[in-house]
């Protein structure tokens, strides 16, 4: 078994742990780590960096393409064709691409990452081809929220079909973005919804979306797009309430400014309480996403509420010396919890008969 540095080095520590607490003895000590051997160079990781670069390169070799004098004007000619007409061509190529990479899967299944790359180029043209769309469709209400639930409808069944976690990462992304602009244009681009700023709207979409994936797990066609959809929701939550503790539900700039910071406090407040609830959670449940999730934005939380009341008027010397202590202080107390584990186990032990 071929494993990474850090995993190699965790598996050894244990097994080391193991022969000094007796459980294991030094004969199987030594054939546990026989076991596996330790990757001196992790090419998994490299091989995917590698395709998002190559990726990227790719984006700007075309825009170098495109600076061109002469294929600039091939390209102004052909976009400024019927829009209609743009958005097939760029549905064909995209339609080519998706073939492409469901031929590479079933000819090399271990090619994940370069098969996941032209899924990315797929659903670049599809994009554009559905933003042509768009523009020949549009009447000039400014509605483009049907245009990115359409989006959202062709990202998850594409995600589906494939199926790619990826492509339906795009879904929940456009999803968002359907979100935000329908309840922009049923209220006429008010900056409320029932009662509601951006910034709460997306903490309440957010939970949906947690809320989503946990009946996702039940679903045997969607458990697979469970994780991803969670921690898209934990991600829209968790942004969206920490915009929310600083800016509370004003409808502006100006309105915020006017606002004093003791008026914004319970936002923060409520905010941490998310945190400290995730915290919980990932404990009992032991749900490392949830529990990084929050402390993660506990600390956010945290430090955002003391630059906000202690910036203005506290020596920055001091201040950074006091985030200095407060980072030490965690440390500390980082390691008396794990020193605390291990001395909680090492009792059960001797007390087991």
């Amino acid at each position: 078994m071929k494993l990474n540095k850090k995993q190699g080095e965790f598996l050894t520590q244990t097994i080391d742990q193991w022969l000094k607490d007796s459980v294991i003895s030094t004969e199987e000590a030594e054939r546990l780590k026989g076991s596996y051997a330790i990757r001196p160079f992790d090419w998994k990781q490299l091989a995917k960096y590698s395709f998002w670069v190559a990726i990227a390169c790719g984006v700007i070799a075309f825009g170098s393409l495109v600076a061109d004098d002469l294929l600039l004007e091939l390209v102004e000619k052909f976009f400024s064709s019927s829009d209609i007409a743009v958005s097939v061509v760029l549905g064909l190529i995209a339609t080519g691409v998706y073939a492409w990479g469901m031929a590479r899967r079933k000819a090399k299944p271990e090619q994940v990452f370069s098969n996941e790359a032209l899924l990315f180029v797929g659903v670049f043209f599809t994009a554009a081809s559905i933003a042509y769309l768009g523009k020949a469709l549009d009447t000039g209400s400014g509605n483009y929220s049907l245009l990115l639930l359409f989006s959202t409808i062709v990202y998850g069944f594409l995600g589906l079909w494939f199926p790619s976690v990826m492509v339906w990462v795009f879904a929940l992304l456009s999803l968002g973005s359907w979100f935000g602009t329908s309840t922009g244009y049923f209220t006429d681009w008010d900056p409320y919804f029932l009662g509601m700023n951006y910034f709460m709207r997306f903490v309440l979409f957010g939970g949906l979306l947690i809320g989503a994936s946990f009946l996702m797990r039940r679903l045997a066609p969607l458990k697979d797009f469970s994780p991803s959809t969670y921690v898209a929701g934990l991600l829209y939550f968790f942004i969206a309430f920490w915009l929310l503790s600083i800016f509370g539900n004003h409808d502006s700039l100006g309105s915020w400014s006017k606002a004093r910071q003791l008026e914004l406090l319970p936002w923060g407040i409520l905010f941490g309480l998310a945190a400290v609830a995730a915290i919980v959670y990932g404990l009992k449940q032991d749900d490392e996403t949830s529990r990084h999730f929050g402390i993660t934005f506990l600390f956010i939380n945290l430090y955002t509420r003391f630059f906000e009341f202690f910036w203005d008027f506290t020596h920055k010397a001091i201040f950074f010396s006091i985030l200095a202590f407060s980072f030490w202080l965690l440390g500390r107390k980082a390691e008396s919890i794990w020193n605390l584990e291990f001395l909680q186990n090492d009792e059960t032990e001797s007390e087991a008969p």
